[in-house]
């Protein structure tokens, strides 16, 4: 878990490259190629047979297509688009804004790998959408304020960028799950200082707080029917009194109408219920005390409920780039 969009200062980027082949098949003699002439399509069949991380973008577009219409249940075309991708391998600081700005020279999109944030935003992405043209301009509509390319307008912080943004598309359903008395943490952001010390982008941007609303791990169990599929979690953390979400991810259906959880976490795409991501992090957090490490703690999770009606808003115009001082 992105976007994760997004989480604390150390895990926010969302940054990387794509993996490379070690070897490549040798190159088609230019005699057998017919200038102007298409690669064979394979059968969407044999697409179909695919993940999507092993799809090209021209399969990809094909499968976008194809679930739209196979699947009309929004709710369900999200979880059988982020079922899609299970499997897939995990990779922290994934994509970048190159080659639209130079701050790094990390792509806008990968589709053989992904962190939790960018699991969560292409699976959005590609189930509102029918064709790749509409998924890139979703995907981008989705990562950025307004839509407008750039780091300094990507919503790095969950809490207060991504689930802020993205309100057209989510609503924060926390404090009602949590109920009266509901825990809640202080949050302050400040995204210049960021910008400096990250991506060297100075932007003069005030500081900003909020108090945010969680369900303790403990009450997860007691909401968890009320939860529905594909709704956005935030998974919350805490470590040296602050709180912020570290993780993200999906809420999908088990086979028994079970809440389980569909997100990237390292070494892969995976589906669990929220039992096992629980004790998970608990083994994590006593073999972390036995070894005398710090490390963050389990706290909570935030829910933003899929919106019943979804409009998307219109992308802002890219601004033209400022010039250099004469």
């Amino acid at each position: 878990m992105q976007i994760t969009i997004a989480i604390r200062l150390s895990s926010l980027l969302l940054a990387g490259a794509a993996l490379a082949g070690c070897a490549s098949a040798p190159p088609t003699p230019q005699s057998a190629v017919t200038p102007g002439t298409p690669a064979a399509e394979l059968p969407l069949a044999a697409v179909l047979q695919k993940q999507i991380y092993q799809m090209t973008p021209q399969e990809a577009g094909r499968y976008i297509a194809h679930v739209h219409t196979a699947e009309p249940d929004l709710r369900k075309r999200i979880a059988a688009i982020g079922r899609k991708n299970l499997g897939q391998p995990y990779s922290l600081h994934l994509l970048g804004e190159f080659p639209y700005e130079v701050h790094d020279d990390l792509p806008l999109f990968s589709l053989r790998e992904s962190d939790c944030v960018v699991f969560a935003e292409h699976t959005y992405a590609m189930a509102l959408s029918q064709s790749w043209e509409e998924f890139f301009w979703m995907l981008q509509r989705i990562r950025y304020r307004d839509g407008v390319i750039g780091v300094a307008t990507r919503n790095h912080y969950t809490e207060m960028d991504w689930n802020v943004a993205n309100r057209w598309l989510v609503t924060d359903v926390s404090a009602e799950l949590a109920g009266p008395g509901g825990p809640s943490y202080a949050m302050t952001v400040d995204r210049a200082r960021f910008l400096r010390t990250r991506h060297n982008t100075v932007r003069d941007i005030p500081v900003e707080s909020s108090r945010q609303a969680y369900v303790p791990k403990e009450g997860v169990a007691a909401i968890a029917a009320q939860l529905q599929e594909g709704d956005f979690v935030n998974v919350i953390s805490t470590g040296n009194g602050e709180y912020w979400a570290s993780h993200v991810g999906l809420v999908v259906l088990g086979p028994n109408g079970e809440r389980r959880f569909l997100h990237s976490q390292a070494p892969q795409v995976r589906e669990e219920t929220f039992d096992s991501f629980i004790a998970r992090a608990a083994e994590r957090e006593a073999r972390n005390a036995r070894e005398g490490k710090p490390g963050q703690v389990l706290a909570g999770f935030k829910f933003l409920r899929l919106n019943e009606q979804i409009t998307v808003p219109p992308m802002a115009p890219q601004p033209r780039p400022g010039r250099p001082a004469a």
